[in-house]
């Protein structure tokens, strides 16, 4: 055990799983808007990472994407549909890594849930734009790292246990299992 472990009087690790994972997802993932998604497959020069932006996180745990049919994304997750999904939800805390299996639909009923106006920045056809797809991912293991209390409590604790001289860490961190 590391030091900063032993000096915590509180218990920071709490592994989640189903439903209690799934509503985390959900949470983080809201706070969030917007992550870092990650293909197996190494191409290109951002070696298949590429920011993204998270449609919707069903109450599965499950993740939701707009994608073009022709983009590098698309033809990464066709060789192999592993994927990894970084997030941060908070300037602090918040932070999510998740392993999945990614699919690609053209299913219209969730391109019309998932749509916004903006996305025609990059589908100029609008929502019946014959290259959208959806990805979904569903997650098949993961990490978070967060604060029980939210940002105001674990600040405050931060700042008493520095002038107390005392580790007050208000972090909680896990296996996400959904």
């Amino acid at each position: 055990m590391d030091s900063i472990n032993r000096n915590q009087p509180e218990d920071n690790h709490k592994d989640v799983s189903g439903n209690e994972a799934a509503k985390r997802i959900q949470d983080m993932t809201e706070d969030a808007e917007n992550c870092f998604f990650c293909t197996s497959e190494k191409a290109g020069e951002s070696n298949g990472v590429r920011p993204m932006s998270v449609k919707k996180a069903d109450y599965q745990g499950r993740l939701w994407f707009l994608s073009a049919s022709d983009s590098h994304k698309n033809m990464e997750i066709k060789a192999d549909p592993q994927v990894r999904i970084l997030l941060q939800s908070a300037k602090h805390a918040g932070f999510l890594m998740l392993e999945g299996h990614a699919t690609i639909s053209r299913d219209q009923k969730q391109i019309d849930e998932l749509w916004n106006p903006i996305m025609k920045t990059w589908f100029t056809e609008g929502k019946d734009d014959p290259r959208i797809t959806v990805i979904c991912v569903t997650p098949t293991d993961g990490y978070y790292w967060d604060n029980k209390h939210g940002s105001l409590v674990a600040a405050t604790k931060m700042v008493i246990g520095a002038a107390i001289g005392k580790t007050l860490d208000d972090s909680i961190e896990g296996q996400v299992r959904p």
